[in-house]
């Protein structure tokens, strides 16, 4: 029987989540990996990297995905623990993550990032491939009413998706400069190839969101044949307080009408009302799957362990 074909949209810890999450669920049906990783961040190291290397790709999220599709044997994680390993003090290496350093090596050694991307994922024995949304970096510019404290009831044009996460206030509009970067021709393959798309968890505006505002993506994501998934996040994070659960889910259709769904998938103990959220799913064609997916500290994170499970069933209906 031929592998279930998976691609995960997002970037950072979310998407490293659900890409654990599926390495889990592969233990009981066959899985073919993608991650399509956003590449608009430009803060910490990569944003340091974007402006001192003029670095091709932020190679941040990239290295996340890479380190949570690394096989389970311990040489293996061994490298992906050094992908991960920050450098402390204060010279010009301090707050550096060597897979960062790596990744940027790699393509400019390579000349092409999902060469560098499959170099590397070889190298952690990834359970999956890593490819980038857009082979060139992107901006992430938002609209922002009460960005300013000064002006409170102002909307502001908040320009760098670091600074679109940490803005406080509520955004009105996400934008990305280019507005038509060049995509990566083997995702919008991946794509057009999958069983399933996912998409979440993570950062709304900043990791999810941007997806969909590639146009070639778009369309893939629309004309693709298969069925779609949206695993909501636990709780709103700093760009999306004042959003509901169900607010996430209208986001979607806001920036891409023709989106629909499958399955939208939460956790049974932090969606609160469920009501509003199924409405919301139903609005994208989707039925609501609740489960539990949080850790067991309480605090509103996903276990990979926990996401695995309720993916099995959801993702085995595809055979």
């Amino acid at each position: 029987m031929t592998a279930v074909r998976v691609v995960a949209f997002g970037g950072g810890h979310g998407l490293g989540a659900s890409l654990r999450a599926l390495r889990h669920a592969a233990k009981q049906i066959d899985l073919d990996i993608t991650a399509i990783v956003t590449v608009g961040d430009d803060g910490g190291s990569s944003g340091r990297l974007r402006a001192e290397r003029d670095a091709l790709l932020p190679p941040g999220d990239l290295r996340q995905a890479l380190a949570a599709l690394a096989a389970d044997d311990p040489s293996r994680q061994r490298t992906a623990q050094l992908l991960q390993y920050r450098f402390g003090g204060s010279d010009s290496l301090a707050g550096h993550a060597v897979g960062n350093l790596l990744l940027l090596g790699l393509m400019e050694m390579l000349g092409d990032p999902v060469d560098a991307l499959d170099h590397a994922a070889a190298m952690v024995g990834a359970r999956g491939r890593v490819l980038p949304m857009a082979r060139h970096a992107v901006g992430i510019e938002a609209d922002v009413l009460g960005a300013d404290p000064a002006r409170p009831g102002e909307v502001v044009t908040v320009q760098g998706q670091h600074a679109v996460a940490v803005a406080l206030g509520h955004v009105e509009a996400v934008r990305l400069e280019p507005a038509d970067p060049p995509v990566c021709e083997q995702a919008i393959e991946a794509i057009r190839a999958a069983d399933w798309l996912i998409f979440g968890p993570g950062s709304w505006y900043t990791s999810v969101l941007p997806h969909l505002l590639v146009p070639r993506l778009a369309e893939a994501i629309i004309t693709s044949p298969a069925r779609r998934l949206v695993t909501l996040n636990l709780a709103a994070d700093n760009e999306t307080l004042g959003l509901s659960v169900a607010d996430h889910l209208a986001a979607l259709r806001w920036y891409l009408p023709a989106l629909r769904a499958d399955t939208v998938l939460a956790d049974a103990k932090w969606v609160g009302e469920p009501e509003p959220v199924h409405r919301a799913a139903e609005t994208l064609g989707a039925r609501l799957v609740l489960a539990p997916l949080a850790v067991a500290d309480g605090s509103p994170r996903h276990d990979p362990e926990s996401l695995g499970v309720a993916l099995v069933p959801v993702l085995g209906a595809a055979r």
